[in-house]
């Protein structure tokens, strides 16, 4: 039966549907083997089999590999060979959709390129090394060898289940960092849709209840302060937590602070555009005290422009330096929550005008046409609100319950 039908699909007439499934996995007689529709399996003398199609491209005849038969089977190389003289029949090009469809990227090609053209325009290096870092820790292993094109929202679900309530601000992101790449590649042309974008009535709902950063109660900042002048801990960073405080500063404008930007004699701090959240240059008044504290830090400086250095020249404090000595010295606090001390100080025990505390700690306007008018910056206000804060944060003052009035 199988020299028959070997002698049929070899006999140069046009066939259809003429090799079995059977046949193909037994014949290896060196030859063409034709199906129809221009498809043929070619034998090697090696063995090897793989099909090919002979199709005419706009006017052209031309042959197209289809695969391996080990790979392809009987039915995919039909539905193939179909499918692609469909489309040269209607004047389409099959083989340059097929260098399309090859050129496509791995999700894990795609993500690594997004994350390359985006690295130039992201401020925060952290944030850039994150946008990588949890895709190849979550997406890669489940998504990354799939080509983006191919990618569905089972897929996407099966990445983010086993995260989503456990880790859920990790798996929030993981989501859109999957959705910026699937966004890329729809821009792309190589799909109609972003599948993560319409996942969120398949997965739980996440509890919504806003974590502030712990923050502790200005009347207990000034206690604060005392045992942060009686530990043991560098100098150099002593110094930095307290002028943080004082100024009512994030801690990476403290830490990356330079002599350049400080002003002694006048008593200011001018902090350029591109170290502001806002991305807006904002003046710092230096009280009394935040003045002593430059003073002190000056003495130590290690002949860098950084005002506060780390142990390694050129390089700041970390973070994590300041947070472990508030930890250290027993206060369960975030570094940046002594912004709030401040702010509810400043709400609590002065007169100070809303928009005085707000400028002090460099909140943007939000409602856009009264930013549009307000173009002071409340320097002068600021100054004397500063002042106020930096003697209420000395031990003896904190326990007082007189109002502040700063005229």
């Amino acid at each position: 039966m199988e020299d028959v039908m070997a002698d049929a699909v070899k006999s140069g007439k046009h066939p259809h549907n003429a090799l079995s499934a059977i046949f193909v996995r037994s014949v290896k007689e060196p030859g063409k083997y034709n199906d129809g529709n221009g498809l043929f399996l070619k034998v090697d003398a090696t063995g090897a089999k793989r099909w090919v199609q002979r199709i005419v491209i706009r006017g052209k005849r031309t042959e197209m590999g289809l695969g391996s038969a080990d790979l392809v089977g009987l039915a995919e190389a039909r539905e193939t060979a179909r499918q692609n003289r469909k489309l040269a029949r209607s004047g389409g090009d099959p083989l340059q959709a097929k260098r399309e469809a090859e050129a496509i990227l791995t999700f894990e090609e795609a993500a690594r390129e997004v994350h390359r053209l985006h690295l130039p325009s992201w401020k925060n290096k952290k944030h850039a090394a994150q946008f990588i870092s949890t895709l190849e820790t979550y997406a890669f292993p489940r998504i990354g060898r799939l080509k983006v094109s191919d990618v569905t929202t089972a897929d996407v679900l099966a990445v983010l289940q086993p995260i989503w309530l456990e880790k859920a601000e990790t798996a929030r992101r993981v989501r859109q960092r999957i959705g910026t790449v699937m966004k890329w590649a729809v821009a792309k042309g190589w799909r109609q849709d972003n599948p993560a974008q319409n996942i969120g009535q398949a997965l739980p709902k996440h509890d919504r209840t806003p974590t502030h950063r712990k923050s502790l109660p200005y009347t207990q900042v000034a206690d604060f302060l005392a045992a942060l002048h009686e530990s043991q801990a560098g100098e150099t960073t002593k110094l930095a937590l307290e002028f943080l405080i004082l100024t009512a500063a994030r801690s990476g404008e403290v830490r990356q602070a330079v002599w350049s930007e400080i002003d002694l004699e006048v008593g200011e701090w001018k902090i350029p555009a591109k170290r502001m959240k806002a991305k807006r240059e904002h003046r710092v008044p230096l009280s009394g005290r935040a003045v002593e504290l430059l003073q002190a830090a000056k003495a130590l400086s290690d002949g860098s422009d950084l005002v506060f250095p780390g142990t390694r020249y050129g390089k700041p404090l970390s973070d994590m330096t300041l947070s472990k000595l508030t930890k250290a010295l027993g206060f369960d606090v975030d570094v940046h929550g002594f912004r709030t001390s401040f702010k509810t100080w400043a709400q609590e025990r002065t007169n100070t005008p809303r928009e005085v505390s707000e400028a002090a700690l460099a909140h943007t306007i939000q409602n856009k046409a009264e930013a549009a008018y307000a173009r002071s910056d409340l320097f002068e206000k600021r100054r004397r609100l500063m002042e106020g804060w930096g003697a209420f944060t000395r031990p003896s003052s904190a326990a007082t319950g007189v109002l502040v009035r700063l005229a």
